[in-house]
């Protein structure tokens, strides 16, 4: 794995539950801020997406963008982690 591959894994592991951010802030984390795509294609191999939370990682205009178990799953993850958050409020 390329260390720019394990810096952007490293980067969505520092994701808190039940929050999102950018492909584009994540690129701006692993110092390569005009690497949004780069970003997108480092988490689409993704080899523990349930782990190495790339579900919460979302486009820049709100849309969720793809994720290798589908958009579904990705939508429920997301909701799903929002509750647990203000459940622990």
């Amino acid at each position: 794995m390329k260390e720019f591959e394990k810096k952007v894994l490293r980067a969505v592991l520092k994701i808190p539950l039940g929050e999102v951010c950018t492909y584009k802030d994540i690129a701006k984390r692993v110092g390569k801020p005009s690497a949004w795509r780069a970003v997108g294609n480092v988490l689409k191999k993704n080899p523990f997406p349930l782990f190495i939370p790339c579900h919460r990682v979302i486009k820049s205009n709100g849309q969720l963008g793809e994720y290798s178990l589908g958009k579904k799953l990705k939508r429920d993850l997301i909701k799903l982690e929002k509750r647990i958050k203000n459940m622990l409020k």
